[in-house]
């Protein structure tokens, strides 16, 4: 007998898998001999739990270069977490979006330890989680990096509105908001590094004598050539690679240093879906 649609539009609602999956699975189980409404469905949820392995193993070797980031707080923590997919399409999907939101949420409360995928969050692994998913959306998805923080002084996190970079900033005092705002211009900017103490002093000897050498060329004398090249890398990279150094994004006249008062940056986490994350401590 024909599978009615009001049969397929249950098990469409009950497992939320793709309307005509739905229909094949039910029709396989009429066809191994199953009979009644409710064992068709019991049936056709196994045939489609199968069929979701499948294309999670299937999919496993595919290259995931898109995906989105979520970011859950909770009192003085926050959780940083990035989910990859295949493409564009599917980070921005509601679902893909929903389970990122939701590691997330269960990460800030829970740390997940130094292997996030066998935590357990609603009673399942989040690499069962991760597999529904797969079978759901048909793309492969893998979980990204997860981030922790938590501070004794402010701690504020800010997602970008692409939904593919974030960052969590923590304070040693003062407002989230003001670590909020810090966050916006870490994601902006890409710091590498807090102050430029913390800047490896190796590099920064190499920039310098290569803009020496530059300056010398140019008809200078070593003395004057010395400190053009240290006011050079100053300017054009210490201003870009350390944090307390850079242009305040709000007002370009003044750097981030000024901005802060007394309040120092005790951390930063810089994450975008498919790049290694940015974390640095003071």
């Amino acid at each position: 007998m024909a599978i009615s649609a009001g049969l397929v539009k249950r098990l469409r609602e009950e497992t939320d898998a793709p309307m005509m999956e739905c229909k094949r699975a039910l029709e396989a189980a009429e066809a191994e001999g199953v009979s009644g409404d409710d064992a068709l469905i019991d049936r056709a949820k196994t045939l489609l739990k199968e069929s979701g392995k499948l294309a999670y193993v299937k999919r496993q070797d595919r290259a995931v270069s898109a995906g989105t980031v979520a970011i859950s707080k909770s009192d003085n923590v926050i959780a940083a977490v990035s989910l990859l997919c295949e493409t564009d399409f599917v980070a921005r999907n509601e679902d893909f979006i929903a389970l990122a939101q939701k590691l997330a949420d269960a990460f800030v409360k829970n740390d997940p330890g130094t292997d996030p995928l066998n935590a357990v969050v609603d009673g399942k692994s989040v690499a069962q989680l991760i597999e529904e998913a797969v079978g759901k959306i048909r793309e492969n998805i893998q979980l990204g990096p997860v981030i922790r923080v938590s501070s004794e002084g402010a701690v504020g996190g800010y997602l970008h509105h692409d939904r593919a970079k974030a960052a969590i900033v923590a304070l040693s005092e003062g407002e989230e908001d003001l670590a909020r705002k810090v966050g916006m211009q870490v994601v902006a900017f890409t710091p590498e590094f807090i102050a430029r103490e913390h800047v490896d002093q190796t590099r920064l000897e190499k920039e310098i004598e290569l803009e020496k050498q530059k300056a010398i060329e140019a008809g200078k004398n070593p003395e004057i050539a010395q400190k053009i090249a240290e006011g050079k890398v100053a300017k054009e990279l210490l201003s870009q690679i350390v944090l307390l150094e850079q242009q305040w994004y709000a007002d370009l006249s003044k750097k981030v240093g000024e901005m802060l008062g007394s309040a120092q940056v005790k951390e930063f986490v810089r994450v975008e879906a498919g790049k290694k994350p940015i974390h640095v401590k003071s």
